[in-house]
């Protein structure tokens, strides 16, 4: 399984911290170091069952500078907000955790790392 994380978040350290305590094996993306391409967020998106709007941390500087709070939330802006993310991937939420069973989740709560553990182990 993969993690993308920001280290200097806390969700991020606790989430490393219990697949640590676990035994899990999983690779780390430092997202905010090696940007993941728009495709790649689609993927992640498509795993995660969300659109982009989902996942974007719309209280961040960056955020309020595009005005994403404006934008519309729906089909026709999707590629726009996947660009954002793209661009400026400090407004992507984290951790995100991608399993090796092509599930994916938002890992910000004890129990959705324990899923993700779940979904791994499957």
């Amino acid at each position: 399984m993969e993690i993308w994380i920001n280290p200097a978040c806390s969700k991020c350290r606790s989430a490393i911290s219990l697949l640590d305590a676990e035994g899990a094996e999983y690779t780390v993306r430092r997202y905010l170091e090696d940007v993941p391409s728009a495709d790649e967020i689609r993927a992640v998106l498509d795993r995660l069952n969300l659109e982009p709007w989902d996942i974007t941390r719309t209280g961040e500087e960056a955020a309020e500078e595009l005005g994403l709070k404006e934008w519309a939330r729906d089909e026709s802006t999707r590629d726009r907000w996947i660009t954002a993310l793209a661009e400026h991937p400090k407004l992507i939420q984290r951790p995100i955790i991608t399993a090796d069973d092509g599930t994916a989740l938002v890992a910000r709560s004890e129990e959705a790392v324990r899923e993700a553990l779940a979904h791994n182990r499957s």
